[in-house]
């Protein structure tokens, strides 16, 4: 048996600073897909994805909850966990910086780069961006003299500090990524790094003393380690970096780091730089993917369209999400996700072509055979043509999906789907049922549509993992799913006669749009009765389910609640929506003691347009019902997020 080649890959440990939005389900997702992939190959995977939690932004974010910086983050932690369960996300383990298992690793890897004379101390006066701990010089900042990457203002810091030799790297970090084009993808990437390079490394601040909520510095504990300096390591320490040299030799260097192209630098310069100071080789590949744009805008907590993907999965399932992300956005470019497009594509691809393709040919066998998969004999041209189109695309899978090309390689696989409906019609079975004599031409249909859709199970395994899985069941096939690998499929005719196939059951149930009716065109000189009948209409108060549609509802958790001085009736809430927070004014002083309002789960509208009430700009409104004197606000035991309908 030819022994398992071992596969790396990383997604970025994600920042606890707040929840997670349907950006960073996408990074993690594509990496779930490559990692399904690589272990349906026969590949040895293992697949790291986690939490980085140290810092000043950490610190300051507890500070305002009232809680210690390790409670914010296992709370906003066990959100990401979550998640990624939610998702059927495979990763192999899930490291967080705080872990002392990491600490160990960290302090160590300061040690060995200290004695080798690349660590020193100094003192630190510069501009520092706490949002994206980062550091920049004069010249690095953007034309409003903020941060190049987050745009926001930056700091001058002045302290002591270690510092890291970076600039002794310079021409080697240069050097290597000119001579292996692969390093850095995509190319755009690339470039763009080494034009960063060129204009000179200077030496790294690696360590704060104006804070302690990090790793301290191992000979100095009065400093702690600077978090980029702490989270790059994170990639060395669950493969035993310190206590399994097998494990480790075994699967370093990573075969590929999946980072956000914000990030790119830090894991490109800064990341090969510490590695080439403990002389370790460098990553084969580093990919910076591009940013998800929502209706053709940037997310932003501001601009309000930030996307809960628990919300999204709550309504339309975790496979529906994944199939949606993984097929409309090209890998390395941005794209665009939109609630509207995200149902078009449920609708058309996943309940017409895919799930009707497993209902009609269930529902067949049924009817026709007793539920029982007949063996195959001869064929005809067309039988061929199937065959030679299933070979073909399990062929373009494998060579594709080793390139990374996720979208091009899921519209190439429900090319494959269509040409599997399309069999049905050019066969039409129905017909050939009504001609005893043509038995076994039927058969040889519905055996060929049976093994059709077992090569579609294995194909969306790594895309689709749960649906895939529910068609495996549904064709009640022996191998355990778990079991099954890419071999599996490249031959025709693994499914054995005699089989009695499983009761269908709806994979995607369609989702129905409500369409506003669009009102004829009257003539001219009806136009005033037209409006005066409208008008009337108006008054009777009703809205139209379109109109009602508009609003958003969501569950919110009341963090704080304060009376507005100078008023009687107004309450300033400030409430947690789950993929952000915000402050709104309401109207309830004389119902309400503050206190009795926070920790309550409380139905808001989500979008309404803010206004600026006694000062406070207010984003939303809370729902109460009221009769007579009595009022009370409208309460649910539903998770924070949760879309009320």
């Amino acid at each position: 048996m030819t022994e398992k080649k071992p596969f790396y890959i990383t997604t970025p440990i994600y920042y606890p600073s707040a929840k997670l939005h349907i950006g960073h389900a996408y990074c993690t997702t594509i990496a779930d897909s490559i990692a399904r992939f690589h272990r349906l190959a026969g590949d040895d995977v293992f697949f790291l994805t986690g939490s980085d939690e140290h810092g000043q932004k950490i610190q300051q974010k507890a500070e305002e909850e009232g809680v210690t910086p390790i409670e914010y983050t296992d709370k906003i932690v066990a959100g990401f966990q979550n998640l990624w369960q939610r998702l059927s996300i495979s990763n192999d383990d899930f490291i967080r910086t705080t872990q002392k298992r990491h600490e160990k690793v960290v302090q160590e890897i300061f040690r060995r780069i200290y004695a080798k004379g690349d660590i020193y101390k100094g003192s630190y006066k510069g501009l520092y961006c706490t949002p994206c701990e980062s550091y920049w010089t004069e010249h690095q900042l953007d034309e409003n003299g903020c941060c190049p990457d987050c745009h926001r203002p930056v700091q001058e810091v002045a302290e002591e500090a270690y510092f890291f030799k970076m600039s002794n790297y310079q021409d080697k970090i240069l050097a290597y990524i000119e001579e292996n084009p692969d390093f850095i993808q995509p190319a755009s990437r690339r470039n763009e790094m080494i034009n960063f390079i060129k204009q000179g490394l200077e030496d790294l601040c690696i360590s704060r003393t104006s804070f302690d909520w990090g790793i301290p510095v191992p000979i100095d504990e009065k400093h702690v380690i600077y978090v980029w300096f702490d989270a790059l390591t994170n990639y060395l320490t669950p493969i035993g970096f310190l206590d399994d040299p097998e494990k480790f030799n075994k699967f370093w260097p990573a075969d590929l780091h999946l980072v956000g192209k914000e990030i790119v630098r830090f894991h490109t310069i800064i990341w090969p730089c510490i590695l080439m100071a403990l002389d370790l080789p460098l990553p084969k590949k580093v990919y910076g993917h591009g940013w998800l744009i929502v209706d053709g805008d940037k997310m932003s907590k501001s601009k309000g369209n930030v996307v809960d993907p628990i919300a999204l999965i709550d309504e339309f399932g975790a496979d529906a999400i994944r199939y949606f992300l993984l097929r409309e956005i090209n890998l390395g470019q941005d794209g665009n996700f939109s609630r509207d497009a995200l149902i078009q594509r449920i609708n058309s691809d996943l309940a017409n072509d895919l799930g009707n393709l497993l209902h009609r040919t269930l529902n067949m066998i049924g009817k026709f055979q007793d539920g029982i998969v007949l063996a195959p004999q001869g064929e005809s041209e067309i039988d061929k043509s199937l065959k030679a189109d299933a070979a073909e695309t399990v062929q373009f899978f494998d060579e594709n999906m080793q390139k990374m090309e996720l979208s091009l390689t899921i519209k190439k696989v429900w090319a494959f789907i269509s040409r599997a409906n399309k069999y049905i019609d050019e066969t039409a079975p129905w017909a050939l049922a009504k001609e005893p004599e043509k038995k076994q031409e039927l058969a040889n249909v519905m055996y060929n549509l049976v093994e059709s859709l077992r090569h579609i199970s294995v194909l969306i395994a790594p895309f689709m993992p749960t649906t895939a899985e529910r068609i495996w069941q549904q064709l009640n096939l022996p191998q355990a799913f778990a079991e099954v690998q890419l071999d599996d499929i490249r031959e025709w005719g693994g499914t054995p006669a005699e089989l009695k196939v499983g009761t269908p059951e709806q994979l995607f149930p369609r989702i129905e749009v409500e369409k506003e009716e669009q009102p004829a065109k009257q003539p001219k000189a009806n136009k005033q009765k037209k409006e005066k009948k409208a008008d009337k209409k108006d008054d009777s108060g009703e809205v139209t389910f379109d109109e009602f549609s508009k609003l958003q509802l969501r569950v919110a958790k009341v963090l704080a609640a304060e009376k507005i001085p100078e008023t009687d009736k107004l309450l300033k809430l400030k409430v947690d929506l789950g993929s952000e927070q915000r402050e709104l004014v309401s109207g309830i002083a004389n119902h309400y003691e503050p206190s009795e309002l926070i920790g309550k789960n409380v139905v808001m509208v989500a979008n309404l347009k803010p206004a600026k009430i006694r000062g406070v700009v207010s984003h939303g409104m809370v729902l109460a019902a009221s009769q007579g004197d009595d009022l009370k606000v409208v309460s649910v035991d539903m998770p924070v997020g949760a879309v009320v309908k």
